[in-house]
């Protein structure tokens, strides 16, 4: 086994996790607008968030990714660095389905929930700050974690469109130079399930301790 193989392994490693990240973070801002949108009262906020979701969610992510990366060029712009198109595109996927997640777990906190908060005389953002995030984020945060593992596995298709460089990209290279498939996706396998296992635990954990639903 050489040693620099393995190194790149680990490179391409945090290459998958600084991606993972950073889809995690603006998808996630990104997410939270979209669900707030759609339950918005106003109607036309709230059909234009539906309409994003169906239409983000009706494309493949290899398509999506692949628009992110060659589109701006196309129409004049400056192209985008493999890592900006990657993390622009997941982020696009992953607000639509975040954003749908938590829409959900919004509207399943009790309608007496809402009433009592609006009979206190709060206003409406003040009723989702102190009686309804609270109530939705023990709902929310176990279907959210758990995509957090489809996230840090969908990053293996930047690999085939903008040719980012994370962990299954780096096993592809050296497989072309070694010609040794089992070894080294092998490893590539071990390394993603390294940093998707704890997190399914951490999903699991949190669904028992937060014990959803029995409250």
């Amino acid at each position: 086994m050489n040693y620099a193989f393995i190194i790149s392994l680990l490179q391409g490693l945090w290459g998958t996790i600084i991606l993972s990240v950073l889809t995690f973070i603006f998808g996630g801002l990104s997410g939270f607008i979209i669900a707030m949108a759609r339950i918005s009262p106003v109607a036309t906020i709230s059909r234009s968030a539906a309409a994003y979701i169906e239409i983000v969610q009706g494309l493949p992510l290899l398509v999506l990714m692949g628009l992110c990366f060659y589109g701006p060029g196309i129409i004049g712009f400056q192209s985008l660095s493999p890592l900006v198109a990657a993390t622009f595109a997941l982020t696009l996927y992953s607000s639509s389905y975040l954003g749908e997640i938590w829409r959900g777990c919004l509207q399943s906190v009790a309608k007496p929930q809402w009433e009592a908060a609006e009979c206190l005389g709060l206003g409406r953002w003040h009723r989702m700050r102190y009686v309804i995030l609270p109530q939705a984020l023990r709902i929310a945060t176990p279907p959210t974690v758990g995509f957090m593992v489809q996230i840090v596995k969908n990053t293996s298709i930047a690999s085939l469109v903008v040719g980012y460089a994370e962990l299954s990209y780096n096993a592809k290279i050296i497989n072309n130079s070694t010609f040794q498939p089992f070894l080294y996706f092998g490893i590539a396998a071990l390394m993603y399930f390294a940093v998707c296992y704890p997190l399914s635990v951490q999903s699991r954990a949190l669904e028992r301790k937060l014990n959803v639903a029995n409250r």
